[in-house]
């Protein structure tokens, strides 16, 4: 798979965030409710924000020169817990379903939405063209140690759990919660496809950067 032209991902980025933030509202029931509290239109503001930046971002949809072509299955309940989040939180915090009271929990969830996100962006600038939604090798791929990877190997997952557990949280939802662990198994699935596929492509260096990193949180895991 070739990597998407730059009209191609912006177009991409754009019909993401409003087919999410659609169907936020949706789930709440009309813009202007939905608007009215700021910790929901905090979130708005933020994903607006954090798409336009990544569409300076050289993140593709390559397959590369090499890629396993075993692990794609990861991306169908990668996409069906997406479409589910997007809409459930804004649909149960609307009916009382299953919330968290307090709107503690509300500004809380907005900073941890703030923080994984912007992880997540810093990981896709750091590794530039080397960044697919695929697991792959790029032409020319050189292995990052240093920087957000320094500790740990997986930034971006780091700042997707943390973004998305962050989302769930603006809408007090103990449901989504719940519903957002479910994409734990295929995640770790796609870390050992990395892994697998990064240390065969490197060997011994490789290896030894496991050995002294944590895969998502330090001293835990």
């Amino acid at each position: 798979m070739k990597p998407l032209p730059t009209w191609g991902m912006v177009l991409f980025i754009a019909v993401s965030l409003v087919l999410y933030i659609g169907l936020a509202v949706w789930g709440w029931g009309g813009w202007s409710a939905f608007m009215a509290h700021p910790a929901r239109a905090g979130a708005v503001v933020a994903m607006v924000v954090i798409s336009v930046a990544a569409a300076f971002t050289s993140g593709n949809l390559s397959s590369g020169r090499r890629e396993d072509t075993t692990n794609r299955w990861v991306l169908l309940p990668f996409i069906i817990l997406g479409f589910v989040l997007g809409w459930l939180p804004a649909y149960t915090d609307r009916r009382g379903i299953g919330t968290i009271d307090g709107d503690v929990v509300r500004y809380f969830g907005l900073a941890l939405f703030v923080v994984g996100s912007v992880l997540r962006l810093g990981a896709v600038f750091v590794l530039g063209r080397r960044f697919s939604g695929l697991v792959a090798i790029q032409e020319g791929h050189e292995l990052v140690t240093g920087g957000l990877y320094r500790v740990i190997r997986h930034p971006s997952y780091l700042g997707l759990l943390l973004g998305l557990f962050g989302w769930v949280l603006v809408f007090r939802s103990a449901v989504g919660v719940l519903v957002s662990l479910l994409l734990l198994p295929p995640l770790v699935a796609r870390m050992n496809s990395e892994e697998a596929l990064l240390e065969s492509e490197f060997g011994e260096r490789y290896a030894d950067y496991r050995r002294r990193t944590w895969r998502l949180l330090p001293f835990l895991y």
